[in-house]
């Protein structure tokens, strides 16, 4: 018998093809995925972008050219202070979720403030800011109070009279607070920066019940002696900043939903 020549296997050299596809079909999805993120990160930026330009233009930085535009094209000649632009968004945040739950309008009201107060902001008696809280309008204790005394100076009566009209609003819960420098104190009638503005804080809560009749149960008073400083006790103007009474206007509150819920069924 004759023997049968082995047939000899082809060799396929192509294969290395179907490594290279696979490799191409991964390579495309990476870059897919990498432009993907991309656009997600535009868009934040945009979002950013947007925020920090409409609290320029709260601010009056940019000035309307007349036409509708943006009016980016001319600015004011104050520029604002960078730490003022978190307070902006902040107290933006706050006045819409103010207004979805019946809590106080953080920018209207800073709004109506700062027309009822301008003067007195001007000569930087008052500051105002915006916490996570709610708006804490600052009384320096020059216009205010007499150096280590509680008692309100008359002039300090009056614009304390024109806040009231302001902050004197159903479903504003308010919290004053009284704050001291590091230098201590000893007289007959205080005997420590703990009792000195605890009697601050308390003097300003009778004024608000008493003579503009604010309700007890949405007001309350406390005293943080030196322990709470908003500037360097090191300088004396850091110290002149310290020494203030804080009217903390809170934003939300389980009492200011409750009492505006009463208010409703009342009606």
């Amino acid at each position: 018998m004759s023997r049968r020549k082995k047939k000899h296997e082809h060799v396929n050299h192509e294969r290395w093809l179907v490594s290279y596809a696979d490799f191409i079909t991964l390579l495309f999805a990476f870059f897919v995925v990498m432009y993907s993120s991309a656009q997600v990160d535009n868009k934040k930026v945009a979002q950013v972008s947007a925020a920090i330009e409409g609290a320029f233009q709260e601010l009056g930085v940019f000035t309307g050219n007349g036409s509708g535009g943006t009016g980016r094209e001319t600015a004011a000649p104050i520029q604002p202070m960078p730490q003022q632009i978190p307070q902006l968004l902040l107290a933006d945040r706050l006045g819409k979720a103010g207004v979805a739950a019946g809590a106080p309008d953080v920018n209207k009201l800073r709004h109506d403030l700062e027309e009822a107060l301008g003067e007195e902001i001007k000569k930087h008696e008052i500051q105002m800011r915006v916490t996570p809280e709610g708006l804490v309008v600052s009384l320096s204790e020059v216009g205010f109070f007499a150096s280590g005394d509680a008692t309100l100076l008359p002039g300090g009566q009056a614009t304390l009279t024109r806040i009231a009209g302001v902050l004197n609003e159903k479903g504003f819960q308010i919290r004053v607070e009284g704050h001291t420098d590091n230098q201590k104190i000893h007289t007959a009638r205080f005997k420590s920066n703990w009792e000195l503005s605890t009697a601050r804080a308390t003097e300003v809560v009778s004024l608000l019940i008493e003579q503009h009749s604010f309700d007890p149960r949405q007001i309350s008073a406390a005293g943080y002696s030196e322990y709470r400083p908003i500037a360097s006790n090191d300088t004396e103007e850091g110290r002149k900043a310290n020494r203030r009474v804080d009217l903390v206007v809170v934003a939300h509150t389980d009492y200011g939903r409750a009492h505006a819920a009463d208010l409703h069924a009342g009606q």
